[in-house]
C-alpha cells in the first residue's frame, strides 16, 4: 500500500474531504517517522505493536530489523 493508497481508502471509510485527510495522515506518518527515528516502541492497535529490534546505519540510510505483533480476532475474543 502505498500513501496515496492510504488515503484514499480514509477518505472512503470517513466521508471526510481528501484534502483534510491527507494533512492528517501525512502528519500522523511524520510523527511514527519520529518515533521510530528514536527506536521507541509503538503500541497502536489495531494495526499492532511495534519493536525495534536492530538498526544498522548504511551510508544513504538506516536499515530497521523491527518486530510486529499483531493481535488476532480469536486472540482477542480468547482474551474476554
Amino acid at each position: 500500500m502505498r500513501k496515496k493508497d492510504l488515503i484514499d481508502a480514509v477518505v472512503e471509510r470517513s466521508g471526510h474531504k481528501r484534502r483534510d485527510v491527507k494533512a492528517v495522515i501525512e502528519n500522523t506518518l511524520a510523527v511514527l517517522g519520529e518515533a521510530l527515528a528514536e527506536d521507541r516502541e509503538m503500541n497502536l492497535p489495531p494495526f499492532a505493536k511495534l519493536k525495534v529490534q536492530r538498526v544498522k546505519q548504511q551510508q544513504s540510510a538506516r536499515v530497521i530489523v523491527a518486530k510486529l505483533r499483531q493481535q488476532t480476532k480469536s486472540g482477542k475474543d480468547a482474551a474476554e
